[in-house]
């Protein structure tokens, strides 16, 4: 079996040394890399570094090797074209179908899907001529992964760091699995997923939670970015690695998960309830360590019903809006996840059975997708990256084309 083709696009940032890493990703899993930097990539990394690790001549003039016509045939023949790092000046060439040197000219004949990794300081990010070229390239079907939060060039810290090279790595694979013909079908939707367990203090010391790991949510979130959309990824409690392109929101408890994820709802056209809240909370916490007593009997809790955040925001859906539930039964799963898809108003309800031994943690998930239209769509034990596509498919086909992410028609 063929391994895809991939171009590997890189502009003049300082974030050009990590292509690097994430180009010995690409040739240490077998595909074949073609790099086509820019002439200021070359001021960063030299094209010896890009020939010797990827195994391929480097050129970044339309002119090198004329006779092969480098500025058609490389993006006729690559699988998939990513751009890491994408610096303003590129989004904005490619949003207005600029070609001025072979990167250009190869995104302006690309079949395949394309992707954007954007590095630069914050301010050029939010600038709204950069917002606008972005926008632009969206709704043209090119994946422009949200930039990551963090340190900048010099003392700076903001929005506009380059995503890990892993986590974009990872990102892409899942582009390159649905496939050449894939449609980026979340293109323009800002879609919120929970992920995690939360907790819920005793004392300084101690808490309830659930042995949720997060990677269901973090899954989705993966495959959402893959699939085009704006992510809000609400994290309770999980030490995974953030999904390159996710803006994440950390949170602890099941009221600040609620307070958050009500909070990006607002202006989400999709919200999905993977995470598991903590159902009780102690009615007091004790402000030092419960100690044992002498006599060693052990205290009494009093707990108090958690808010139901599904609930909540099903009650409060926009005409258009959907709401995934999940229910992680440990009997009854069926009838009681009907019973929770109803009481919550969800569109859809993503069941399965868990326990010590049963998804929690796990890589695979077994679940049945129930419908608010009264589809019932079984999948067998399947990687959670599957399972999720699986979800989103179903999602998209319920999404309203005519209303977009604020809920206008």
């Amino acid at each position: 079996m063929l391994m895809p083709e991939v171009v590997l696009g890189v502009c003049g940032g300082i974030a050009a040394y990590k292509a690097c890493e994430l180009l010995r990703l690409f040739t240490e899993s077998g595909h074949g890399v073609r790099v086509v930097p820019t002439a200021s990539a070359l001021k960063f990394v030299g094209a010896p570094t890009w020939a010797a690790l990827s195994g391929r001549p480097v050129a970044t003039e339309v002119w090198d090797d004329a006779h092969e016509v480098p500025h058609v045939r490389i993006g006729r023949h690559a699988d998939l074209v990513v751009v890491a790092p994408a610096t303003a000046d590129m989004l904005a060439k490619a949003a207005h179908g600029i070609a001025d040197d072979l990167l250009t000219n190869t995104l302006l004949t690309a079949t395949c899907p394309v992707v954007f990794a954007p590095a630069m300081h914050t301010e050029m990010w939010e600038n709204p001529a950069t917002q606008a070229n972005v926008a632009t390239l969206r709704s043209r079907g090119a994946i422009v992964i949200e930039p990551a939060v963090g340190r900048l060039t010099g003392a700076d810290t903001g929005k506009g760091r380059l995503p890990d090279p892993a986590q974009i790595f990872a990102a892409v694979l899942r582009i390159l699995r649905r496939g050449a013909t894939a449609e980026a079908d979340l293109a323009g939707r800002h879609v919120v997923v929970t992920a995690g367990g939360t907790r819920e203090p005793l004392d300084p010391v101690r808490f309830l939670g659930n042995r949720s790991s997060g990677k269901q949510g973090y899954a989705l979130a993966r495959a959402a970015v893959a699939r085009g959309a704006r992510v809000t990824l609400v994290a309770a409690n999980v030490t995974l690695t953030d999904p390159a392109g996710a803006d994440v929101v950390r949170v602890g408890t099941t009221e600040e998960l609620r307070k958050a994820t009500v909070e990006a709802a607002g202006g989400a056209d999709v919200v999905v309830m993977a995470a598991a809240p903590a159902d009780f909370r102690p009615a007091t916490v004790a402000g030092q360590k419960i100690k044992k007593s002498d006599e060693g009997t052990a205290p009494t809790i009093e707990l108090v019903t958690n808010p139901d955040i599904a609930a909540e925001l099903g009650a409060a859906k926009r005409p258009g809006q959907l709401l995934v539930a999940f229910a992680a039964e440990t009997h009854d799963a069926l009838e009681n996840a009907r019973g929770k898809l109803v009481k919550k108003r969800a569109d859809l309800i993503v069941v399965n059975e868990v326990g010590v031994d049963l998804v929690f943690g796990a890589d695979h998930n077994t679940v049945t997708i129930l419908g608010a239209d009264g589809t019932t769509t079984a999948l067998g034990e399947l990687p959670k990256d599957d399972v999720s596509d699986a979800i989103w498919d179903q999602v998209v086909t319920r999404l309203d084309p005519q209303v977009g992410a604020a809920g206008t028609v």
